[in-house]
């Protein structure tokens, strides 16, 4: 059984949920071997953001992205935990629009970077190590690629209507 959750609880911008909704299983469906994923994706403004990474990491302020792996690994073994998922994903959409502007870039396209690095982070990736970090990135990048072919990623921008 497979479960996707999205959360859109910050106001910053307008996201098209049920285009996000369909880019993150098309994500899930792209990882080797997956075959059940559990995953929960809260899209938060920074305020909320800076609440989550000081009450479960220590860490002040804001940030990007913060991955929570929720499988039990002392009950399954690594080639278990291969083929399923179970996790959540809290994504600050002011960290987007911020880094979408430092990377000439667009905040969707970095929505749809963070929800593909949260991903890989709960398949195994590591980023703490440069090496590491370097391969994270290229496989990071690979799927972007992937992703924009079959997306219109800049369509993750919801405008919303103006009442006449």
């Amino acid at each position: 059984m497979s479960e996707l959750l999205i959360r859109n609880r910050q106001r910053v911008r307008a996201v098209n949920v049920p285009l996000l909704r369909r880019l993150t299983r098309a994500v899930l469906a792209a990882q080797p071997a997956l075959k059940e994923y559990e995953l929960g994706i809260h899209l938060v403004g920074a305020k909320e953001m800076a609440e989550v990474n000081w009450n479960f990491l220590r860490h002040a302020g804001s940030t990007d992205i913060i991955t929570f792996d929720h499988a039990d690994s002392k009950l399954e073994t690594r080639n278990q935990q291969l083929g399923s998922l179970h996790g959540e994903l809290f994504i600050c959409l002011d960290e987007a629009v911020k880094q979408a502007r430092r990377f000439r870039t667009t905040w969707p396209r970095e929505l749809a970077r963070y929800v593909i690095h949260g991903i890989l982070h709960l398949r195994g990736h590591d980023d703490r190590t440069a090496a590491k970090r370097r391969a994270m990135k290229r496989e990071e990048n690979r799927l972007l690629r992937e992703m924009s072919a079959c997306f219109p990623l800049s369509r993750l921008a919801r405008t919303t209507k103006v009442a006449p």
